[in-house]
């Protein structure tokens, strides 16, 4: 499938800055590395973002990560091998991508956990995350941006 723009954040000057910006001040909120990570692979499996799942995967992977957790994220309910505050991410990331399921999309049990892991600075982080992975998933899936397009 061929893409419709090359690179949207090239074709509009100053985005792309600023999302560098918006990533580092996410990466200095508090929330781990992973778990960002984690959030930004689910969060693109959900929304069918080919682009995101490849290359979110591929830098899990050259980041240590297990084939395990990589390959069992889709059910990481059900699945072993996420800590508590994974899952709270993952739940939150959850909820917070898929607002039109259902009336009260995040819901105080949903957040309660969170907050049980993460303090406000690392919540605010990884909202950015979520906000910020859908905006690219949103993205590259109306350009058709390719997998392994760097």
């Amino acid at each position: 499938m061929a893409g419709r723009l090359e690179h949207f954040t090239r074709a509009l000057p100053g985005f792309g800055e600023a999302v560098g910006s918006m990533i580092g001040t996410i990466r200095s909120a508090g929330v781990p590395d992973t778990t960002l990570e984690l959030v930004h692979l689910r969060v693109s499996q959900i929304n069918g973002c080919a682009f995101c799942v490849d290359s979110g995967t591929r830098t899990m992977r050259k980041n240590g990560e297990s084939e395990d957790r990589l390959a069992m994220l889709v059910v990481w309910r059900e699945a072993p091998g996420f800590t508590d505050a994974e899952r709270a991410a993952l739940a939150l990331a959850e909820a917070a991508t898929r607002i039109a399921d259902r009336p009260d999309p995040v819901s105080d049990e949903v957040w309660a956990e969170a907050t049980r892991h993460f303090d406000e600075t690392a919540l605010a982080g990884l909202v950015a995350q979520i906000a910020l992975t859908n905006l690219f998933n949103h993205a590259n899936v109306a350009i058709r941006r390719p997998v392994g397009a760097w």
